[in-house]
């Protein structure tokens, strides 16, 4: 199909663009930007008045809770949910049952998710079997199979000479071992931020240090390794502040944080709120302040939806109860949009389109998040101006828990182009 998207304001951070600019598209690619190459016929033209047309999202952590959780989310509910919220290329954790350690259970999510047709995915193989953190899995057939990277989800290795091992090993192929940083012991049972609130309402806590222990350990493992490393959901001032260092350094790393902790603090926790009982947890006005300035000077590299769907039954339940997680893939890009105005000018359209779209495909080492004359038709169209009230019934997501539910947020998704076929237009 040869689609002209006429009258736009293309923002295209990877290529300094930003500007009211046309793209034709033709045989899944973009053709032309600007002017239309010769003998182009459109089958289709979108006219893009008002709206911004952006690469497709790039979102480094979704849940599509297939295989073994279908109960809690289905391919096809989460794929369509992507198509909402602008998301064309997402990477899923292998946190699944059976869990991403055997190449066959990757090819079969890989070919699954192909024939839904909508967005790309990308899974990361587990990089312990079981995520047990005892025996490394075969990275090398998983890599053959589709993963992208290696990741133990929320399961911490405890035994530092298995990490070490598999760091040595991934440096040695080059691959990306993906990690969330978290003391196997330290906070273990914890459900919300280490402090004064958590000890008014009785809350097991999580203290900072859980994260900054393992970033230390990580670290030094890292300098003697060689590896490549990507941190996941940083949640801490003082964790960051490691990071910057750590950077500094010129260490491997790259990291990224949920849209929720760019906005929430322990206090939307409110009176046992479950719907903010995330992991990691929302911590402190400084640590949720602090996430924005590293953000804006680059030590963050990325925001991401930390997409996990759970079911009423797993969520309806005393705060200490209930699973961790909450639905993003539809919230992604108003939650980037919101930082974008409550920043009062310090952040543009673009600095934050670059972190959910061309930065997330470099982390990834992914080729999309672009809109380059030959580059893959991943295309979103939004409006950046209308606002919508997050409401469980207008979510595509079978998940419909979220601490946002009520909040009006700007932004809709107004077209979803992947591989330069629409999947999703609300006209």
């Amino acid at each position: 199909m040869k689609i002209h998207i006429k009258n736009g304001r293309l923002i295209d951070p990877a290529n300094q663009v930003d500007a009211v600019q046309d793209v034709f598209i033709a045989a899944g690619k973009i053709v032309a930007v600007g002017q239309a190459p010769a003998d182009f016929v459109a089958n289709k033209t979108i006219d893009a008045t008002g709206l911004v047309v952006a690469p497709g999202l790039v979102d480094l952590s979704a849940r599509l809770r297939e295989p073994g959780f279908e109960y809690k989310a289905t391919l096809e509910s989460e794929l369509q949910a992507a198509m909402r919220g602008g998301v064309t290329s997402l990477v899923c954790p292998p946190d699944t049952d059976p869990v991403l350690d055997e190449s066959g259970l990757v090819e079969m999510l890989k070919q699954r998710a192909r024939v839904q047709n909508k967005a790309h995915v990308y899974p990361l193989g587990a990089l312990t079997i079981g995520l047990k953190g005892e025996a490394l899995t075969e990275m090398a057939a998983l890599t053959d199979a589709g993963c992208i990277g290696f990741s133990q989800a929320e399961v911490t290795i405890a035994d530092t000479n298995v990490l070490q091992r598999a760091l040595q090993y991934a440096s040695t192929f080059g691959y990306t071992v993906w990690l969330r940083p978290q003391d196997a012991f330290i906070g273990k049972g914890g459900v919300a931020h280490s402090g004064p609130l958590a000890s008014r309402l009785g809350l097991a806590g999580v203290p900072v240090m859980s994260e900054t222990i393992a970033l230390h350990t990580l670290f030094e493992l890292m300098r003697a390794t060689g590896a490549k490393v990507h941190l996941c959901r940083i949640s801490s001032a003082v964790g960051l502040e490691l990071i910057r260092q750590a950077k500094k350094e010129e260490l491997l790393l790259t990291c990224d944080v949920g849209a929720h902790h760019v906005h929430l603090t322990d206090a939307d926790i409110g009176y046992f709120d479950s719907n903010a009982r995330l992991t990691p947890p929302l911590r402190t006005q400084r640590d949720r302040d602090a996430i924005r300035q590293a953000l804006l000077d680059g030590t963050i590299d990325a925001i991401c939806s930390d997409h996990t769907p759970v079911d009423d039954d797993e969520k309806l339940l005393p705060f200490a109860e209930a699973s961790p997680g909450a639905t993003g893939l539809e919230l992604l890009l108003s939650l980037s949009l919101k930082w974008v105005e409550e920043s009062r000018g310090d952040v543009s359209l673009s600095q934050m389109l670059s972190t959910i779209t061309h930065t997330a495909a470099k982390v990834a080492g992914l080729s999309c998040g672009q809109l380059a004359v030959g580059s893959v038709a991943d295309v979103c169209l939004f409006d950046p101006a209308t606002r919508w009230t997050v409401d469980a019934k207008v979510l595509a997501s079978q998940g419909k828990h979220t601490p946002f539910l009520g909040y009006e947020l700007p932004g809709v998704v107004k077209t979803t182009i992947v591989s330069g076929h629409i999947a999703f237009d609300v006209s």
